[in-house]
């Protein structure tokens, strides 16, 4: 997985939207595969304009909390790659660090917002609230 220094740093090289989508599709394509019997309704992420597919593994992590690790997949190019950007924010991380993330003010970084289509940035939107809600339930179960 890409780290999101080295995503940041990229974009900044990347002066062309076209350039820019491309490599978040690219980032899309190194997902890992989500399993076929993971592409079931209650995986999906509700208010995405594509089908976007989400799980959790919470892994107990003793004093620093509860980790979570993520896999994802849609049949869209460009929504696999913002999947990507989102694991690397977020993937194998403590619950308290994941709900500690600033998602919107990196995705303004990266220009994101200006540049998404409304149903996308609430695709996106939806995304981070699901992980949210998956790391505040796995805190939940040890608190």
């Amino acid at each position: 997985m890409t780290p999101i220094d080295e995503i940041l740093d990229n974009f900044s090289l990347l002066d062309d939207w076209d350039d820019r989508y491309r490599y978040i599709i690219e980032l899309g394509r190194g997902l890992p595969p989500l399993p076929e019997a993971d592409h079931v309704e209650a995986n999906k992420v509700q208010g995405c304009a594509s089908q976007v597919w989400l799980t959790t593994r919470v892994e107990p992590d003793g004093a620093a909390g509860p980790v979570l690790h993520f896999q994802g997949d849609s049949d869209a190019h460009i929504v696999r790659g913002l999947i990507a950007i989102l694991f690397a924010l977020y993937a194998d991380r403590n619950a308290r660090d994941i709900l500690s993330v600033d998602a919107t003010a990196v995705f303004e970084r990266l220009g994101l917002r200006e540049h998404l289509t409304p149903q996308r940035s609430n695709g996106l939107k939806s995304m981070v609230a699901r992980i949210r809600r998956d790391a505040e339930a796995a805190l939940a179960t040890v608190e």
